[in-house]
């Protein structure tokens, strides 16, 4: 996966609110996008997609406000908030596939150009989509608007591969295993902008999870293993939680490096 060098940071120099990119958080990643399927499909089932829904905004407005008041990187938090945007993004998707009855190619389209419109907005305001520049407010505010909309648009698109174009479970999921190699080769070897490889590759990580996850937890007569979604949920949370435990403790993907001072006026 696309990553960046580490470097000591200057006394004083601000650093981001995200953590280093590593093996690491491409594999706690994955791992939250797989749970974060299953999870929002077992609340869905169990209480209704509309009552699931609401819990998981609450759920995801609670820790993105204790993020936002963070003053520093905090592997416990952000990792929280991300299996939560992931829950929720995936009950996005799903309600309005379900509730409203949007086609998920509709729907993915839909996603697609909310995304750019996001990216867009976020370069012409601070002239850079790096991970490693949230230090400010309003850098935040894009970033999490961002990851929200990658999660909503993966599960429409792996919803779409696997159901609206039958290719199953199975298969979508070695088909983003394939898709999500192209970034790390464009870097590599043709030159492709790191920060272009880095959200690439992390679109691709939220059907990438979700196909396999759905293919360990539904039901063997729709292509799966029947597992079930809640197994699967706690399944996926427990290296999850020891993964996150390592990083509070290790601080193995705390952010070092110094990021680019903040053009006046630009403040978040």
């Amino acid at each position: 996966m696309p990553q960046q060098g580490t470097h000591r940071a200057r006394p004083g120099a601000a650093l981001s609110k995200v953590p280093e990119v590593t093996a690491l958080f491409w594999t706690v990643k994955i791992l939250t996008t797989g749970m974060g399927e299953t999870a929002s499909d077992f609340l869905a089932r169990v209480l209704g997609p509309v009552p699931a829904g609401c819990l998981g905004l609450a759920g995801l407005a609670s820790l993105l406000v204790l993020q936002f008041r963070s003053a520093r990187y905090r592997p416990w938090l952000y990792w929280s908030a991300i299996v939560m945007v992931s829950v929720f993004g995936t009950m996005a998707a799903d309600v309005v596939h379900v509730v409203v009855g949007i086609p998920y190619a509709v729907s993915a389209v839909g996603f697609a150009l909310a995304l750019a419109a996001v990216l867009t907005f976020w370069y012409a305001c601070e002239r850079t989509l790096s991970i490693h520049s949230i230090h400010t407010t309003r850098r935040e505010a894009f970033y999490w608007a961002t990851v929200l909309i990658t999660f909503a648009l993966g599960t429409a698109v792996g919803d779409l591969t696997a159901g609206t174009l039958k290719l199953g479970y199975l298969p979508s999921g070695f088909l983003f295993a394939a898709l999500i190699v192209l970034p790390v080769l464009g870097r590599r070897f043709l030159g492709l902008n790191a920060v272009a490889a880095f959200w690439a590759s992390y679109i691709l990580t939220r059907p990438l999870g979700a196909s396999f996850a759905d293919w360990m937890g539904v039901p063997v007569t729709r292509g799966g293993l029947g597992w079930g979604t809640g197994p699967v949920t706690l399944a996926l949370l427990v290296p999850i939680a020891a993964l996150i435990g390592y990083l509070q403790v290790s601080r193995a993907d705390t952010p070092v490096s110094p990021v680019s001072p903040v053009p006046a006026g630009r403040a978040g």
